[in-house]
């Protein structure tokens, strides 16, 4: 007698409207958030060598990147300034007229509410030295004082219309520090986003050629050890305790059991962040014809899903939002 299996799983697989149907996790283009790059001084946009398909891009063009991404149906823009002169304090990121805070201004205008304007409050882009804070007199990062000007940012950014701020200094206290500012300027309902569990990554490299980072020296000192899980679930338990009203964890790949922990216990959305090594990865071995580009792009992207994620930050998020309008299998 032939013995049979007990359990036939692969009828659920049998045809590609089967697997559709019964996929547990999807992407759709809501949940899909572009970072985008403005360089104060250029005329038009500039490519990034170590990011193909990547751009610097004028404030004269952002509003065509910005009307794209909301035909695109994404949930919302990340804005990153590269500004032309940088400072011991990052004077740029408080200054109304900073690259910043004018390309949230005109994204504001360009997206007439059709998707969500978020900004970048770290002052890593905007200080000659490229640490995400103000350094005391022996170089060292000085929490408190680096606190103060985060809160001057964040009204400075919710002036120029910014819907979300993401907090991405990993600095102690930025949470509560940033609310109070907001608050005590009026502007209550302006999104939180706490880049909670931030860890020391060698995946951020080619985001450094992009806001062409003046970085000496390195981050380990507030970012988080890459070798530690319990505590990035106790920084995100701490930023929503503090009034986040979304985390972050970043970068997403290398640190997807951490996304499922954080995940699993919190009360508020949790985003992550496909940073650009991850992007780079991709790109340059497609293009060395050793994997296929576009399903492993949405492997990826399903796989931070599954993990937990709300909604990812990828530089492909208006090319994987067209794939899905027309109605392409990503994985």
């Amino acid at each position: 007698m032939t013995a049979f299996p007990d359990r036939r799983l692969r009828r659920l697989r049998t045809t590609a409207a089967h697997r559709r149907l019964f996929a547990e996790h999807d992407l759709t283009p809501r949940r899909l958030i572009l970072p985008v790059f403005v360089k104060e001084g250029i005329a038009q946009a500039q490519p990034i060598a170590s990011m193909p398909g990547v751009e610097q891009h004028p404030l004269d063009g952002l509003a065509d990147v910005v009307d794209e991404a909301a035909r695109a149906g994404i949930g919302g823009i990340m804005l990153f300034g590269v500004p032309a002169v940088r400072d011991a304090v990052g004077s740029g990121a408080t200054s109304p007229d900073g690259i910043l805070n004018r390309a949230i201004t005109v994204a504001r205008d360009a997206a007439q509410g059709r998707l969500t304007v978020q900004a970048d409050l770290c002052l890593d882009e905007f200080t000659d030295h490229g640490h995400c804070g103000v350094l005391d007199d022996r170089g060292r990062v000085d929490n408190d004082a680096t606190l103060a000007v985060y809160g001057r940012m964040a009204v400075a950014q919710a002036r120029a219309g910014a819907d979300v701020l993401g907090l991405s200094g990993m600095m102690d206290g930025q949470v509560v520090a940033v609310r109070h500012a907001l608050d005590e300027a009026g502007h209550t309902d302006v999104v939180l986003l706490a880049y909670a569990a931030k860890y020391a990554s060698a995946f951020y490299g080619p985001f450094r050629d992009a806001v062409e980072s003046t970085l000496d020296g390195d981050r380990r000192t507030y970012q988080l050890d890459p070798a530690n899980g319990r505590e990035g679930l106790r920084e995100a338990d701490t930023d929503v305790a503090e009034g986040a009203d979304i985390v972050m964890v970043k970068p997403a790949g290398p640190y997807l059991d951490v996304l499922a922990r954080v995940a699993d216990a919190s009360p508020v959305p949790v985003w992550a962040y496909q940073v650009s090594g991850e992007y780079a990865l991709i790109e340059h071995a497609a293009a060395a014809g050793l994997i296929d580009r576009d399903r492993a792009i949405g492997e990826t992207l399903v796989g931070i899903r599954r993990a937990g994620a709300d909604a990812i930050l990828t530089y492909w998020a208006v090319e994987v939002a067209q794939r899905l309008a027309r109605g392409e299998d990503l994985t």
